[in-house]
């Protein structure tokens, strides 16, 4: 038995530990040969992922890797947002959501702050973040060899303004797509700047991806919600929680059922981070009525044909096939 092999059976050991002894795994590239045992079903054998890596993502559901992008590359993310934002380009699909309670914009003063560009995959920059080569290595680990890039956002979060609006509920991801099997999905989430508890950092509350998809909808706050930022309804308040921290450049990477959210900004500046969910491209389509899914599913139907005038019914499905987009190998299904 190799020493890596070796030590991958040892910390199989420790895959029962309580979530509060959880700290940050090393974020080392090191290449490692080893035959991973089946029962690490959240990762695929790649070489790139240390077996303490593995481990982490198996227990934890999430794992943060150091500078991985370029400080060049973010800032040509952050003009191609500013750009966006002063209205000088007109990107085909792209959702621009405003925070209900913030009246002043960023960089246009006539209009309500934007807090989040959703399916930026026609802006040839901002879609750039989908295809670097040193996240979609990682990104493979999780999905396999054929990726999809399925969902982007280019969260802009603003001072919250007294009412809270600026938080985002807990939630799971996995609730807004209707394709399978979840442990093939993966987001890549990147500090744009410094990101604390301050200015409202990711939250995350570990191992709640090895659950199943909760109940969600909109959280009744005395201060109103953001459109399409629904929570799960019941989850423990008293699991443990790790607030992701990041430096510029750093990114995590986190499964779907992952239960997370974000607090308050609570300085006076806009947080900024970019995102993208990938998934396998073998992954399949399911029909969510009469799940817990169905209510996302209406909202996501009656935008679409509102904004596109759309007078025949387009499926939720169909929402996700024509954003989705090939970034790696070969598009199977999706």
């Amino acid at each position: 038995m190799s020493r890596a092999a070796e030590r991958l059976a040892l910390l199989m050991n420790h895959l029962h530990r309580h979530p509060a002894a959880i700290r940050f795994a090393p974020t080392s590239a090191e290449s490692l040969t080893c035959t991973p045992p089946h029962r690490l079903r959240y990762s695929c054998d790649t070489d790139l992922l240390t077996p303490e890596q593995r481990i982490f993502y198996e227990e934890n559901g999430f794992i943060l890797i150091k500078n991985l992008v370029a400080e060049g590359d973010i800032d040509k993310f952050r003009k191609a947002f500013e750009r966006i934002c002063r209205q000088e380009v007109k990107v085909p699909g792209l959702v621009v959501m405003r925070d209900v309670a913030i009246v002043k914009s960023e960089f246009v003063a006539d209009q309500k702050a934007v807090s989040k560009l959703q399916d930026f995959q026609e802006d040839a920059e901002l879609f750039r973040y989908c295809t670097l080569p040193q996240i979609l290595k990682y990104v493979e680990c999780f999905t396999g060899p054929d990726i999809m890039a399925m969902h982007t956002m280019l969260i802009n979060k603003p001072p919250d303004a007294g009412n809270k609006t600026s938080r985002h509920p807990m939630h799971q991801d996995l609730h807004y797509f209707p394709f399978r099997p979840a442990d093939r999905i993966v987001c890549s989430w990147t500090a744009m700047e410094k990101v604390d508890r301050q200015n409202g950092c990711l939250v995350v509350l570990p191992g709640t991806h090895t659950s199943t998809l909760q109940e969600h909808d909109y959280p009744q706050w005395e201060g109103g919600v953001n459109k399409m930022y629904h929570g799960v309804r019941d989850y423990d308040p008293q699991h443990p929680r790790v607030h992701l921290e990041m430096e510029m450049g750093d990114t995590v990477f986190f499964h779907p059922l992952l239960i997370h959210g974000s607090g308050m900004n609570q300085t006076q500046g806009f947080r900024k981070a970019i995102s993208c969910h990938y998934a396998s491209a073998g992954c399949y389509y399911i029909d969510v009525e009469g799940t817990t899914q169905e209510n996302i599913e209406k909202e996501v139907e009656e935008i679409v044909t509102k904004k596109y005038a759309f007078d025949n019914r387009i499926s939720f499905q169909d929402t996700w096939a024509f954003r989705g987009r090939l970034v790696q190998g070969e598009r199977t299904s999706l």
